[in-house]
């Protein structure tokens, strides 16, 4: 009889979880380890719109302190994007500091093989299908996905920037290359699902084609081709304005990040005759319209950059990563990254996957999962 009475005991009726107040119940949930929660979230429609709830959110955020009994099971990633890595992207882990065994496996998203990683923001990753003259917008970790068709075709496009917005939308800007007279550019505004074309700025079109479009205090900066200057877009409005912060002189090169915030920075390449001698780091005093230089790269971290890029400065790209500011180049397997509170230099090894034999193409992209980045 004990024995029974104690089976009895452990059995629960299932309506109990009918009757708990919604809140009760979402706080118990996410006590669940992820994986369990992934799955559990299949079984009905409420338990799915749970993975949203604040408690889910609040434990699971990335902004969770590590030291944290409760610390969020996600990280931020480096993510490489090559030819070589046919629809996996392997990903570095800067919050432990080290290669994950697993890649990003976009394939129940992405089934096709001809998708190319774009641009990456809050989570969210973006796509081009040229089979289908569409972009993919798509958030890996929670597995949706939205299909946005180019606005016109033919599409030749350059320059592709995805910004989210604090509202939960994003938007797309596109410059289109489409004849060397008519120029266009293009923003996609996810709020609203659809394209507003504006006039396009022709010398932003350069050699670099791998730098994106920084975004900074709502509105989109980029770097002409030398002569330098900055100049930037109203993304509401399409208006352009050239900056009158003027940049620093003897430049070989130059790329802007921002901190997503207040902060805005230059690199450079400082040199003479086309060939950078030294590097450094610049921040932006917008009160006083003056750039001031923050740090001088290290003459051997410097050299070994150089190097790599061999005055090829056109394969040198930038981009904010969770307090670091990247520094990276098309031809070259490494990240050289500044840790901006720490004011130190530092590389990223060497993914330990790729092969010894490899050639041009590499793409880093800073990818901080997001539960609740909506497509």
């Amino acid at each position: 009889m004990e024995n029974k009475k104690m089976v009895l005991a452990k059995e629960m009726d299932p309506k109990i979880w009918s009757k708990l107040p919604e809140d009760v119940l979402e706080y118990l949930l996410s006590f669940l380890p992820l994986k369990t929660f992934l799955k559990l979230r299949s079984t009905c429609k409420h338990f799915k719109t749970l993975l949203f709830s604040p408690p889910f959110i609040s434990k699971h955020s990335p902004s969770s302190s590590s030291n944290s009994p409760n610390s969020s099971p996600f990280s931020s990633f480096f993510l490489l994007s090559h030819p070589q890595f046919p629809r996996q992207y392997p990903l570095f882990d800067t919050v432990h500091n080290n290669w994950r065994n697993l890649s990003l496996c976009i394939s129940p998203v992405l089934p096709s093989s001809s998708s190319l990683l774009l641009s990456s923001s809050n989570g969210l990753l973006c796509f081009t299908r040229p089979s289908s003259n569409s972009f993919i917008i798509t958030n890996v970790l929670a597995r949706t996905s939205r299909v946005v068709k180019f606005p016109t075709l033919p599409f030749a496009f350059e320059s592709l920037t995805l910004i989210s917005l604090p509202n939960n939308g994003y938007k797309l800007f596109v410059m289109s290359t489409t004849g060397s007279s008519n120029n266009h550019v293009f923003v996609y505004d996810s709020l609203v699902n659809s394209w507003i074309q504006f006039g396009g700025f022709d010398l932003i079109l350069n050699e670099n084609h791998n730098q994106e479009g920084v975004f900074h205090n709502g509105y989109l900066y980029f770097i002409t081709p030398e002569p330098y200057f900055i100049v930037y877009m109203d993304l509401n409005n399409g208006k352009w304005q050239r900056s009158n912060f003027e940049l620093p002189i003897e430049l070989t090169f130059a790329r802007l990040v921002s901190d997503g915030d207040k902060k805005l920075y230059l690199i450079s390449g400082n040199g003479s005759n086309g060939i950078s001698r030294s590097m450094k780091l610049w921040e932006l005093d917008e009160k006083f319209k003056i750039w001031v230089e923050v740090e001088n790269v290290p003459e051997l971290i410097c050299r070994k950059f150089l190097s790599v890029c061999y005055h090829n400065y056109e394969h040198v790209y930038c981009f904010w990563h969770q307090g670091l500011i990247c520094v990276c180049c098309y031809s070259w397997p490494e990240i050289l990254y500044y840790k901006v509170n720490r004011r130190t230099w530092h590389w990223l090894p060497k993914c330990p996957s790729l092969p010894d034999k490899w050639s041009c193409g590499f793409r880093w992209f800073s990818f901080v999962p997001e539960l609740y980045a909506f497509v």
